[in-house]
């Protein structure tokens, strides 16, 4: 089999981890994520949950990955972006006050 090299990133606010693995040209992103060993080293991750992507681009666990691929596995936001945003607005308009 034809075999491509691709990358597996992760990060906490503590760490970072990118690993770097050979696999099987026509394999998948969840395929490539298992056989990275990544969700040994970092057990919270759950794949029915968490997002994935490539360089930073939403993708599905079951689309094929290219030679030169880095698969990033996104963290839950701790904020919805909405809730944010509301607050940073009234945080502001006290301040104008």
């Amino acid at each position: 089999m034809n075999k491509i090299t691709i990358e597996v990133a992760y990060a906490t606010p503590e760490q970072q981890r990118i690993i770097e693995l050979q696999i099987t040209a026509d394999s998948t992103i969840e395929t490539a994520i298992r056989q990275s060993g990544i969700l040994q080293q970092f057990p919270e991750i759950d794949l029915t949950k968490q997002q994935v992507g490539i360089f930073s681009q939403s993708r599905k666990l079951s689309d094929k990955i290219n030679e030169g691929d880095r698969i990033e596995i996104y963290r839950p936001l701790a904020i919805d972006p909405k809730e944010a945003r509301r607050a940073r607005a009234k945080a502001a308009s006290y301040k104008k006050r």
